[in-house]
């Protein structure tokens, strides 16, 4: 327990009922144009939920199954756990039923909480999880579950007991699974309160900022955008949908002065015209992490949004936003994601472990942000916690000045003629080739009998921007002229669209390039 159990260091309390203490009427969320909430009324409302999970049975330190789909819901229901010290289970729910399951039974969960968005795949796995003895529904009646909205609604506004602080774990966040069943990351909250910190290295927007966000249903954006906003006593604009099309209807109706995204959501926003006509001009501050921000699209989101910050952040869900830097007012070389942020700290260091500068090694994170480890697996925790630093398998570089540049992930690295790519600079160079909206570049073997360390054929999957045609023989011409044979295509591919994790908001999640050469590979010849 932290000391004194102090309430400011339980995350819910600290980033909402703070807020509801010191400006009551202030409005803390809007939720698809449809319902508003002030600081005082959401907190009041948390409250009832948290002693309705309390009056069903949850405990504080029980391990709670979170399969929500409706993103007030999960803020309720998560802040309501937070209070209380159970500890949420935020589970995805586009994982099919089977790693459901998995995952459910590795977290050792024994309470499970749904909306009626997944009734149907509950039922499924329901029969295959004797160790989750709490069922509970939001959202109405539910067979065999307890009725939350029932509850809550003779339950009592005040404070329930706070049940978790400081070092006790608060959350397990998954990661993307994409090489297996997805890891539990474990987080505390004191490690997710440092992570609602970021805006002490980013101008925050005063009294009137306005945060927008759609999709917190999983992994680690609740505590990287919810937090955030309302640990700063932003409005915090909740929608079900945040893909491009919704996103130019809710920035002009809220006057969303801050969005953070990954750069792929400007790639299909600003590859069709839909647009251009939509008045934008309330974002001040746009704020881009997740996977590379290539300099031809910082440029185009410059020129549509000449008034707004452009930010990068570096990070990963074992250790979110531990570097961050400005793009756009030449305060720093744009190919760098900026330095560590407050009170946190990066390295790079060669294969014995040692701290190098201006070096291509691997990137080391540290800071009160950093997780306590992999739920269940000691093992994995102990390849990447090392002397207290996170070491998660991405390479970079560091200059003089501690600025990072991130190069990408080691078995992202592309291995032609002898030399080493990264996708990203592959990729940079096609999307400037007339009528490309988006590139993806992987690595596939030239002789698929040699193993991993081979010598490897570049295969290039671009997207056409709205209304262009492309034909892959000049695309893959194009390129060979901008770059050297080492880097050069030796097959290019024209999609309709290219493969992004899911994430529920409508618009694309980060590029799976796994995905890339499971589609087309066979088109490497």
């Amino acid at each position: 327990m932290a000391r004194e159990n102090s309430p400011y260091s339980n995350y819910a309390y600290a980033i909402l009922t703070a807020n509801a203490r010191r400006t009551p009427d202030k409005v803390a969320l809007t939720y698809c144009g449809k319902q508003s909430f002030t600081y005082d009324q959401l907190d009041r409302r948390v409250n009832r939920v948290a002693h309705a999970l309390l009056a069903a049975g949850v405990t504080p330190g029980a391990r709670v199954a979170s399969l929500l789909n409706e993103t007030l819901h999960v803020a309720e229901v998560y802040l309501a756990q937070m209070k209380i010290g159970s500890i949420v289970a935020a589970l995805n729910p586009h994982w099919p039923a089977d790693t459901l399951r998995q995952v459910v039974r590795r977290s050792a969960c024994t309470a499970f909480v749904y909306d009626a968005t997944v009734e149907d795949v509950v039922a499924s796995i329901r029969p295959d999880l004797p160790d989750v003895k709490l069922w509970l529904r939001v959202g109405g009646p539910g067979a065999d579950a307890a009725d939350v909205d029932a509850l809550a609604a003779e339950a009592s506004e005040d404070e329930p007991p706070l049940g978790g602080f400081g070092d006790d774990l608060l959350a397990l966040f998954y990661t993307s699974g994409t090489t297996g069943l997805p890891k539990a990351v474990m987080h505390t909250h004191f490690s997710s309160l440092a992570s609602a910190q970021i805006w002490l290295d980013i101008d925050s927007g005063g009294p009137d900022a306005v945060m927008g966000t759609g999709a917190i249903i999983w992994g680690i954006g609740f505590p990287a955008l919810v937090g955030p906003a309302f640990y700063a006593g932003m409005k915090l604009v909740l929608e079900q949908d945040w893909g491009p099309s919704n996103f130019l209807k809710v920035v002009p109706r809220e006057k969303v002065t801050h969005v953070s995204l990954i750069p792929s959501f400007f790639s299909a926003l600003l590859g069709s015209d839909e647009h251009r006509d939509v008045d934008l001009s309330s974002l001040r501050t746009i704020v881009l992490g997740g996977e590379p921000l290539l300099p031809s699209l910082r440029e185009r989101i410059m020129k549509r949004l000449p008034g707004a910050a452009i930010y990068s952040y570096y990070g990963q869900t074992e250790a979110p936003y531990t570097c961050v830097g400005r793009q756009d007012d030449g305060s720093q070389d744009i190919a760098s994601v900026g330095r560590a942020r407050t009170s946190c700290a990066v390295r790079i260091t060669d294969p014995r472990g040692n701290r190098v500068v201006g070096e291509v090694g691997e990137i080391n994170l540290s800071g009160p942000n950093l997780m306590a480890g992999y739920d269940g697996q000691p093992d994995k925790t102990a390849e990447v916690l090392r002397d207290g630093w996170y070491v998660g398998g991405d390479l970079g570089r560091m200059d003089e000045d501690g600025f990072l540049y991130v190069l990408g992930r080691r078995e992202d690295s592309i291995l032609k003629g002898g030399q080493w790519t990264q996708p990203a600079q592959i990729e940079e160079a096609a999307v400037e080739v007339e009528g490309v909206a988006e590139a993806g570049a992987v690595g596939v073997p030239a002789h698929p009998e040699g193993g991993e360390a081979v010598e490897q054929k570049i295969l290039l999957a671009v997207v056409p921007r709205s209304g262009a045609t492309l034909d892959a023989d000049r695309v893959r011409a194009a390129l060979a002229e901008r770059l050297p044979a080492h880097q050069a295509p030796d097959a290019v591919v024209v999609a309709d669209e290219l493969p992004h994790t899911q994430d529920a908001s409508g618009g694309p999640g980060k590029l799976l390039r796994r995905g890339i050469r499971d589609l087309y590979a066979d088109r490497v010849r």
